[in-house]
């Protein structure tokens, strides 16, 4: 006996028309036109079915925080920055807790179950580090969260970061961060990439640094990134997120880095929504987009992953957690319209991010959680263009979220006409 059937199910492979069997917390079948017994069976229109949204990208201690203590009158990179030294000595636990908190729950409306966060190891005392931990602890039964030790300060530019990140991978930080384009110079950037890869590979850890989060082209150190992964044999654990000086980069320069990252198995996170917000801020007109060459690194083969990045802190005002939102952003910006980028966007927030967390069980595939998000839509592509309503929202085979469907009612002319803005058109 299984514990759910869903029925009638479109996946994001093409497929249409496919029954997903659980039983427990694990799927046991997807085909056609299963043939077993189930407790309870949900009945799709062809909506589409996939594994959870993933954030390989997000700051969870900062989010929520917009206006404390002033607002970003520059919108700049380096305003928020200086924003959250001054907010960061005054936090609580019980704040950063209930913030984070608060978005988390935001995110499993939205459908995505893990996130990423970056979280500040230059407040000296942790605060955050502490009370993100006990979260990822207290939300395990509904979403994922991995913490990146990240010295937003500079990891040398800031007295003590370096003792603040091994204190707080002591005590259980997942990932290792770095910010080398915010240090006092480029070959200190440089030493800072080479010293948190090798303390990666001591430990065993993955590694994701914000890199090159700059409009200056100069601003290099992915290639760094891309060369101590190889020297350290860390393919496949390292990622460089942001890379948007990549944008104002020379292409003859470009298509030789293109190919280093992809021989260090480099995996590309860009943020979309912020990285268009805060870059290009000094230029007059013509002014650049600001986000790194998706559609170049997709093409080359390397693994790209969107990150949401912010929520209404000191960085960006906006946001509500939506990864569609982000895929959205991503193909306007990235000039990326045809159907099979936007599946390829697609993939950047939910199977590319996941594999860039290194999640155990994702997918819909046999043996895999039953970790699923059932959209108001039939296919990615339409998912993007209407930023499709979660439907159903799944964790461990058990239904933790529910929105209605949308539809709207016109009346005109003493007719009524009921619309869902889907492709096969009035209901």
């Amino acid at each position: 006996m299984l514990d759910l059937m869903i029925r009638n199910a479109n996946l994001a492979d093409g497929r249409q028309g496919i029954d997903i069997a659980i039983r427990g917390d694990r799927i046991v079948e997807v085909g056609e036109r299963i043939e077993a017994d189930a407790r309870e069976t949900l009945v799709l229109d062809n909506w589409l079915v996939t594994p959870p949204f993933v954030d390989p990208h997000f700051h969870l201690d900062s989010a929520l925080s917009a206006g404390r203590p002033r607002v970003n009158r520059s919108g700049t990179l380096l305003e928020g920055i200086e924003i959250w030294g001054e907010l960061a000595p005054t936090l609580t636990p019980d704040d950063v807790k209930s913030r984070a908190r608060e978005l988390c729950l935001w995110s499993i409306a939205r459908g995505c179950l893990a996130i990423r966060s970056h979280v500040d190891v230059t407040d000296d005392s942790l605060t955050s580090v502490d009370a993100l931990l006990e979260l990822r602890d207290e939300l395990a039964p509904w979403i994922d969260l991995q913490l990146v030790a990240f010295p937003q300060n500079g990891y040398y530019r800031h007295a003590d970061s370096r003792s603040n990140m091994i204190r707080a991978l002591d005590k259980g930080v997942d990932v290792v961060g770095g910010i080398p384009h915010f240090e006092r110079s480029t070959a200190e950037g440089t030493a800072s990439v080479r010293e948190l890869c090798e303390l990666a590979a001591e430990r065993g850890l993955l590694v994701d640094m914000h890199c090159d989060e700059t409009d200056d082209p100069l601003s290099r150190h992915v290639e760094t990134l891309a060369s101590e992964t190889q020297r350290l044999g860390l393919q496949g654990r390292v990622a460089g997120s942001h890379l948007t000086s990549m944008h104002s980069m020379d292409t003859s320069y470009v298509s030789k880095l293109l190919p280093l990252m992809l021989e260090a198995g480099l995996t590309a996170i860009a943020n979309p929504l912020i990285n268009i917000v805060i870059q290009g801020r000094k230029d007059d007109y013509p002014k650049r987009r600001g986000m790194t060459r998706i559609k170049e690194m997709i093409t080359a083969g390397i693994p790209v992953a969107l990150g949401h990045d912010c929520v209404m802190d000191p960085w960006y005002g906006l946001g509500s957690h939506d990864m569609l939102e982000v895929a959205h952003m991503a193909v306007h910006v990235g000039h990326m319209t045809g159907v099979e980028e936007m599946e390829a966007v697609f993939d950047g927030v939910t199977s590319v991010a996941a594999r860039t967390l290194h999640l155990d069980g994702y997918g819909v595939a046999p043996g895999c959680f039953a970790d699923l998000v059932v959209l108001q839509a039939r296919h990615p592509a339409e998912a993007i263009r209407l930023r499709a309503t979660r439907l159903h929202v799944l964790r461990r085979g058990a239904m933790i979220a529910q929105t209605a469907p949308e539809k709207v009612a016109l009346s005109l002319g003493g007719k009524r006409k009921m619309i869902d803005f889907l492709e096969d058109g009035p209901q």
